[in-house]
This record gives structure tokens, C-alpha cells and sequence, in this order.
């Protein structure tokens, strides 16, 4: 139980590290803003209880605001994808997996499976956090072209990490 707690906070940290450190510090354009954060939330074990997903996602989006001098919007896109998480898991996911501390991921759950449910919450996440920061509809087009190209790029940085840091050749079930 400590060791899994501290594996945790490793990873945290290096995400957070990750994303404030070198990926908020690239430029792509004023249209591609890549949040590679969410990854930690996407990554928590099946079987979590939601109200610990939403605990989890509420203090890693406060930490993204505290960083990010955003104050809430990280935290509001965190929270609506952790609790949407647990609905889209039990749905999407088998009995063994539900029962098991098996953390959503290439090897246990094949590029496909992955690929969408990474889409999914990370286009949720920036929709919800790229329509707060502009308050309007105004710009709905150029918002949800800024969406989309930030979801793929996120998307492809996230698969990138898993395929170099976890095992993909065997399953682990």
C-alpha cells in the first residue's frame, strides 16, 4: 500500500514536472496547447473509487492552476473528465478488469481500446477547459479547431510515453 502510494506520487511529480517544464514550453502555435497532465488521471487503476478519482483530479487540477495562473479551469476540466471516467470504464470494461488494480494502458488494453478512451477524456478535458478560458461562443470554430489539433497533439504525446515507458510486447493480466 506505501509503496503504491509513493509510486504514485512519483509519477506525479514527473508528469507535472514533465508538463510545466518542457511541454507548456513549446511552441507550437497559438493553436496547439498540449496538456499531457490528464494522463495521470487516465492511468489510475480500474477499480478506484470514484470519489478518489475526483479527489485525485480535483488536486491535480489545482495544481495545474496554481502553476498555470488559471484559477479553477484545470480543476473544472479535471474533475467533470475524472467523474465521467468511472461511467465510461464500467462500460467499456470487463468484469476481470473492474475486480483487478489494473491501470488502463497499451499493453493491458491494446492501442485501439487506449487510443479512444485517451481521446475521449482528453477531448473532453479540452473542451470543457478551452471554452471556460475564452467565455464565449463567439469563436466556436476556431475553439473547437484549437480542440481538436490540442487533443491530437496531447494524444499522440501520451502514446509516445506509453510505448518508450511501458511494456508492450506481453499483456499483463
Amino acid at each position: 500500500m506505501i509503496l503504491e502510494f509513493f509510486t504514485y506520487l512519483l509519477r506525479f511529480v514527473v508528469i507535472i514536472l514533465l508538463q510545466l517544464l518542457v511541454v507548456n514550453n513549446i511552441e507550437l502555435s497559438s493553436m496547439v496547447n498540449p496538456y499531457i497532465y490528464v494522463v495521470f488521471i487516465l492511468m489510475l487503476p480500474i477499480n478506484m473509487k470514484p470519489w478518489k478519482v475526483l479527489m485525485i483530479s480535483f488536486m491535480v487540477g489545482g495544481v495545474m492552476d496554481a502553476f498555470s495562473s488559471t484559477p479553477g479551469l484545470h480543476i473544472a476540466a479535471a474533475n467533470l473528465m475524472g467523474y465521467l471516467r468511472s461511467f465510461y470504464l464500467s462500460a467499456a470494461t470487463t468484469k476481470e478488469d473492474q475486480e483487478s488494480n489494473n491501470t488502463p494502458s497499451i499493453s493491458r488494453k491494446g492501442i485501439v481500446w487506449y487510443s479512444i478512451y485517451c481521446f475521449l477524456f482528453i477531448f473532453i478535458h479540452h473542451f470543457v477547459l478551452f471554452f471556460l478560458e475564452i467565455y464565449t461562443f463567439r469563436e466556436f470554430f476556431s475553439t473547437l479547431i484549437r480542440i481538436l489539433l490540442s487533443t491530437f497533439v496531447s494524444l499522440l504525446l501520451i502514446i509516445i510515453g506509453q510505448l518508450l515507458f511501458y511494456n508492450v510486447g506481453k499483456k499483463n493480466e
